[in-house]
């Protein structure tokens, strides 16, 4: 594999290519920006899929944890190409999914995938980190569920408040980039 410099410039290079948009938008948390990153748009490809893995494996590696997981739909792509990268490095892991809303059907579940047994040790995932509202909410749950949750890693994180409303909630925030890499 080639080195972590490497996969980060090629990532990047993806990123600003096909992900990033100079346009007007409004963003989940209702604030008006002028830059739109749709991780997705790489995520959902293997090339992407690929450099992400990589990425957060070199970061992961190093870590304790039990399970990984993180909201629907940014996570999904990243945590099957997460899962699937751990399996050809012969160290398998378990995802879940946070749905964002109970299903009024099946199992009428919250979380998709591993089940969760107290205490476990969870890091979460997501494509891009803006407020961090969301996130926040997510280790919420989490919490509420019984599982240790004290750190969320991300794609991009926009800078926008994320990494301090996450710090109240006494989790840390790791990203690939920010979005001064790309402006």
């Amino acid at each position: 594999m080639k080195n972590n410099k490497t996969l980060r410039q090629r990532l990047k290079r993806l990123i600003e290519k096909e992900a990033f948009f100079r346009k007007r938008v409004i963003l989940s948390s209702g604030r008006i920006s002028n830059y739109y990153i749709d991780i997705r748009k790489i995520s959902l490809k293997s090339q992407g899929a690929f450099l992400i893995a990589n990425l957060f494996w070199q970061k992961l590696r190093a870590k304790k944890f039990d399970f990984i997981g993180g909201p629907t739909l940014g996570a999904d792509p990243i945590l099957s190409a997460l899962s699937y990268h751990a399996y050809l490095k012969k160290k398998p892991i378990s995802t879940f999914i946070i749905r964002k809303e109970k299903k009024k059907h099946g199992r009428r579940r919250l979380l998709e995938g591993a089940d969760l047994p107290k205490r476990s040790r969870l890091i979460l995932i997501d494509d891009v980190a803006t407020s961090g509202a969301s996130l926040v909410e997510a280790v919420r749950l989490m919490r509420r569920q019984r599982c240790q949750v004290n750190e969320v890693m991300v794609v991009v994180d926009r800078e926008e408040g994320a990494k301090e409303a996450l710090e109240k909630e006494k989790c840390r925030l790791d990203s690939l980039f920010v979005l001064s890499d790309f402006i």
